[in-house]
């Protein structure tokens, strides 16, 4: 996500000195559970130095909220990043074991050591960890420990991502780190700045040059088991193109995609039902007797080539359910 405003110097913090297991304020955070990149859905950004981020990270204020991502890079002011870490210091204790998945993106590794003393911070699930390359990524992993509870996301969008072997070192150093890697992003917007560009209505991400730059990041990590989240469409009111982009989305493999207001958040979950045609194949190419090749539906079933979109497809439509025939119909499925 690009910047609001010019950069600034950051203010200098002075994070609370971290708990020690002696102290009486420790507490052991929870350990994470478990959970698939589908159910992040449309993982909504806010700016951390909103007045309703309790109300937003218990479910109150949006019930059907998936994942949530309290911002405090490039969605504030850098002088803003106290009265950031004073709403989540005042936010984290009073949010409830329920409600979405919860993170924070943190400007920078010391933001990251400076949450990870606030009280209450073993309420969130984990950490989105902006502008991640290989040269910068043990600046974050060692702050958090290869038994951390928390979960990370990490967003590619640096220059780094055009053609250097900068996304195969970063997979290598993610993998290997113990810390849980639940996907990593694709800052679309911050891509498109480094070329000067910015998004334009009515196209969706595979009509500009993103969409080689999302290929390859997809082709990085999915084969490596690691998720790719898709980027924001920025024009709230498009929701047309929202979700064709979507839909584009889930055929290119990705899973959820950033949102930045609540009406984008039903569009991109809606694009991840499954049609029944895709349901009945899914489920008769993982059938235990399933036969080394069959037709169905009119096209050629392969379990050997054809299990792991099968296993996407059943996972998908346990999250978010099957199309219904008005959508499906309405969407030319």
């Amino acid at each position: 996500m690009s910047r609001l405003a010019a950069a600034k110097e950051p203010p200098v913090l002075s994070p609370p000195t971290p708990p020690t297991s002696t102290s009486p304020d420790f507490a052991l955070p929870r350990p994470a559970r478990p959970f698939h990149a589908f159910e992040l859905g449309a993982s909504l950004y806010v700016p951390a130095t909103r007045t309703d981020l309790l109300a937003l990270g218990s479910g109150e204020k949006l019930p059907n909220l998936r994942s949530l991502i309290y911002c405090t890079e490039d969605s504030i002011h850098a002088a803003e990043l106290p009265s950031a870490l004073a709403r989540l210091s005042e936010t984290l204790p009073h949010l409830p074991e329920a409600g979405p998945l919860r993170f924070v993106r943190p400007r920078d590794p010391r933001t990251l050591e400076a949450l990870l003393a606030l009280p209450g911070i073993q309420n969130l699930h984990g950490f989105v960890l902006p502008k991640l390359t290989a040269r910068n990524a043990l600046d974050y992993l060692r702050l958090l420990g290869p038994h951390s509870p928390f979960s990370v996301m990490a967003t590619v969008e640096t220059r780094e991502v055009f053609g250097s072997s900068d996304l195969e070192n970063l997979r290598e150093l993610l993998l290997g780190s113990g810390i849980r890697v639940a996907a990593v992003r694709f800052g679309g917007n911050d891509i498109l700045s480094l070329l000067g560009l910015r998004r334009v209505p009515g196209l969706s991400a595979y009509e500009t040059p993103l969409a080689t730059w999302i290929d390859r990041v997809v082709g990085a990590f999915v084969p490596w088991g690691v998720a790719v989240s898709a980027p924001v469409y920025e024009w709230i009111d498009d929701l047309s193109t929202l979700e064709r982009e979507t839909r584009a989305d889930v055929v290119r493999g990705l899973s959820g995609k950033t949102a930045i207001h609540p009406a984008q958040i039903e569009v991109i979950e809606r694009a991840y039902r499954v049609s029944a045609h895709d349901l009945e194949q899914a489920r008769a190419i993982l059938h235990s007797g399933a036969p080394a090749v069959f037709r169905l539906g009119g096209g050629m079933c392969e379990p050997a080539t054809h299990t792991r979109w099968a296993q996407a497809v059943l996972r998908r439509a346990e999250v978010y359910g099957q199309e219904t025939s008005a959508w499906a119909e309405a969407s030319g499925a």
